[in-house]
């Protein structure tokens, strides 16, 4: 089976999220830089999400450059990932609504969790469709320390809203950070193979 529908079904599922989470801006009622200030934590937690988003696309994008066919299983996996993705808007809305409270910031750090734990189903349900693809096995098994790390730093994120939203926050910003450009070897393994 190919894995084209599977793209364009992502990338649409995709789109319509960040559709969804820029319909919660509201415009401001007044013309001045005070009357933006209401709506500035509905700003940063968009913001905030966008990012996340736009990392999960792009890393999305560049990990299907890898599969070479598809299978019942990966469909499934993705399934999964775009559910929890779906989720991200709500927990935006929540967020930023309630200008960074505790227990919004805890469940939007167990649902970038959840996102993180899919998106590893994802790479293991690829790695077990591919296992004859030494390559590829190597470059998933080696970009899975860094999706440890992230589900850790997603974990602790959960408690340390209690205790700082801002940690919290900064634990999200460190794992966009390990993320926001896709893996070198994964670019690699594909342009060595065209």
């Amino acid at each position: 089976m190919g894995k084209t529908r599977l793209e364009a079904f992502s990338d649409g599922v995709i789109a319509i999220i960040i559709t969804i989470m820029v319909l919660e801006l509201k415009v401001p009622e007044g013309a001045t830089l005070q009357a933006l200030q209401p709506i500035a934590p509905v700003f940063f937690s968009y913001l905030l999400s966008f990012i996340f988003i736009g990392i999960y696309w792009n890393n999305h994008h560049h990990l299907m450059h890898l599969v070479k066919h598809i299978s019942a299983g990966i469909m499934w996996m993705n399934l999964n990932l775009l559910f929890w993705l779906s989720l991200v808007p709500f927990a935006t809305a929540w967020l930023g609504q309630n200008h960074f409270q505790p227990f919004p910031v805890a469940l939007y750090a167990v649902l970038l969790d959840l996102c993180g734990v899919a998106y590893t189903f994802l790479q293991v349900a690829i790695e077990k469709c591919h296992k004859d693809e030494t390559r590829l096995t190597d470059v998933m098994k080696q970009q899975r320390g860094k999706g440890i790390a992230s589900l850790l730093l997603y974990t602790a994120s959960i408690p340390f809203a209690y205790v700082n939203t801002l940690i919290s926050g900064l634990l999200f910003i460190t794992v966009a950070i390990m993320w926001f450009i896709p893996d070198k070897k994964i670019e690699k393994l594909v342009s060595n193979e065209h």
